[in-house]
């Protein structure tokens, strides 16, 4: 089995930060989002993985480089324009040959993984298996309609009147039945090849289409509050480590990491929390479910349930909430007082807060 990460997109809902990275290099508990995906399908087994990219490729690469340092082997496919999930899935066609493959989008996080239902995936061989995860609200979604036996009787695009809870999350398992179907079909009414299209052909022209239903935690990572609640989500799971140097006067508190290199002066970490590698706190109070980037700065600053990206600098600022501070962004004081702050910064930039 072969693997295809699509990790194109824009990210318009993570502006700014997608105006300067992409969306997939967005780190979660340290490691971006895309680290993630990769070795959760190496978990799998899989070691040969395209990676499709829009216009980032550069910096994705930079990254990832041949995956060598993943225990993977990656190929990218570069995308012109985001012209639909099949139109992906065309474009790898030399890739995959007529291997069986999984597709995973490329900002979705299934931190359990999917290791059960590809093994029923490669039991089984049905043409198609899609991943579904129960939702509260289908209407947002691309929903599976089942029968009885946990095949797919249809695929509808954000119903207004669902008649099924099970949501599409991104992740799909195909034979090469899934080229024929994707020559098949036409663009859709936004002038893309969608891969719903494509495994409805399936299962109107009687092809064996199934779904397996996930019961773990799931997010995408689209927008900035998803991304802090998955932050959440896996560093409540941490395990606590300190390769760095915390001072005698520093507090640690619960499940901490402190990688190599960093250095806690003077200051009090409540877990769960992660402190970057070359990164220097300094009488300062880091609250739980914050994750602090590689050689950033932090100085006289108290801030929890946040993310600082690499490099950034945060000095004299009380109160910072649910916030993310992009890469090299600088944010300090302005010299009046107030309670609380909340903050994205992209990249690159300077905030001045009241103190």
């Amino acid at each position: 089995m072969k693997a295809l990460v699509l990790s194109g997109g824009s990210g318009t809902r993570l502006r700014p930060f997608s105006y300067s990275m992409p969306k997939q290099l967005i780190p979660i508990a340290n490691k971006p989002v895309l680290e993630h995906v990769l070795e959760n399908v190496k978990e799998l087994g899989v070691t040969e993985i395209g990676v499709v990219v829009g216009g980032r490729l550069s910096q994705i690469q930079t990254v990832f480089g041949d995956g060598s340092d993943l225990g993977v082997r990656i190929t990218y496919i570069e995308q012109e324009a985001p012209l639909g999930l099949a139109h992906c899935v065309s474009l790898a066609r030399p890739f995959l040959a007529d291997d069986d493959f999984v597709m995973y989008l490329g900002d979705n996080m299934l931190p359990e993984g999917v290791k059960p239902i590809a093994e029923e995936f490669t039991a089984d061989r049905p043409d198609a298996q899609v991943v579904v995860h129960k939702v509260a609200d289908p209407r947002a979604f691309g929903v599976a309609e089942l029968d009885a036996e946990g095949g797919v009787e249809r695929l509808v695009e954000k119903p207004q009147q669902p008649r099924s809870d099970l949501a599409l999350i991104g992740v799909y398992f195909f034979t090469s039945a899934i080229h024929e179907a994707v020559a098949a079909i036409e663009p859709s009414a936004r002038g893309e090849l969608e891969i719903t299209d494509a495994i409805q052909w399936l299962v109107t022209h009687g092809r064996d289409v199934r779904a397996s239903v996930y019961d773990g935690y799931w997010k995408d990572t689209g927008r900035v509050d998803d991304v802090l609640e998955c932050n959440r989500e896996l560093l409540d799971g941490l395990r606590p480590s300190v390769d760095g140097e915390v001072d005698a006067v520093s507090t640690l508190i619960g499940r901490v990491v402190v990688e190599r290199g960093a250095r806690v002066i003077g200051s009090r970490i409540e877990g769960p929390a992660i402190i970057g590698a070359g990164t220097v706190v300094t009488d300062s109070r880091i609250g739980p479910f914050t994750s602090i980037g590689k050689d950033c700065v932090l100085t006289d600053t108290d801030i929890e349930y946040s993310i600082a990206l690499d490099g950034a600098t945060v000095s004299e600022v009380r109160g910072l909430r649910s916030s993310i501070i992009g890469r090299f962004a600088s944010v300090g004081p302005a010299g009046q007082d107030t309670p609380h702050h909340r903050l994205v910064v992209g990249d690159h930039t300077r905030v001045e807060v009241a103190a």
